[in-house]
């Protein structure tokens, strides 16, 4: 079962949409801290994200920001400010297409079911990553090569997502950290290299060896 992240303050509309995906068998989840739209991110997991524009605190285009810092996740703009600049400007900060209010409930599902086809390959189960034989499950937080398969945590899920979505290019340490710090309060350098080496064992323990290189100074790949 899919789950949606449906972020919009006007709780007339938010219920009505709700309900509509609901009735569709998807699982949605409403903002409830506006003030923190990233860390109910990171908590909810969605695979996809439903997006507001004028919201309180910060506006849409910077939770956009903010989300495609450590995730590719499908997300759709929702918003009465339809005039060109604010399409443009959605489709600039990473949104995957806009839809403007007032809109048919019929057309939003059709959007979102496409949108999910395009990112999930039609497989209606998990997102799957894959290098050199190595499976990746970011839903399944688990790594499988050879038979075997590992569990992974919330911190080292994130990690092997963004290793994996930026091969070969090599991930600064900031990169990293900033994706860490979605799922902690804090992250330094030290606590990288903590979560890196705890990650790194996991995968040496099914045969995934130095699959995590460092490259000194500048951050990490994988082989």
């Amino acid at each position: 079962m899919y789950r949606i992240y449906l972020v919009e303050d006007d709780r007339v509309i938010a219920k009505t949409i709700a309900d509509k995906l609901t009735a569709w068998n998807f699982t949605v989840k409403c903002t409830q801290d506006f003030s923190s739209i990233l860390g109910e991110f990171v908590e909810f997991q969605p695979h996809l994200v439903l997006m507001d524009i004028t919201l309180p605190f910060f506006n849409g285009y910077h939770w956009c920001q903010e989300i495609r810092r450590v995730s590719q996740v499908p997300m759709l703009f929702l918003s009465s400010a339809a005039e060109n600049i604010n399409i443009v400007m959605a489709i600039n900060m990473g949104a995957d297409d806009f839809i403007a209010k007032p809109f048919d409930l019929s057309v939003l599902l059709a959007k979102v079911q496409a949108a999910l086809r395009r990112a999930y390959d039609y497989q209606g189960q998990s997102h799957l990553l894959e290098h050199n034989g190595a499976l990746f499950s970011s839903l399944e937080c688990s790594v499988t090569y050879e038979g075997k398969k590992v569990e992974l945590t919330k911190n080292e899920t994130r990690m092997m997502q963004v290793l994996l979505e930026n091969k070969p290019n090599v991930v600064s340490r900031d990169t990293l950290m900033a994706a860490l710090w979605a799922c902690d309060s804090y992250v330094d350098e030290n606590a990288l290299y903590v979560n890196i080496t705890r990650l790194r064992k996991k995968l040496e323990r099914i045969g995934l060896r130095e699959f995590i290189q460092t490259k000194k100074g500048i951050g990490y790949t994988v082989k």
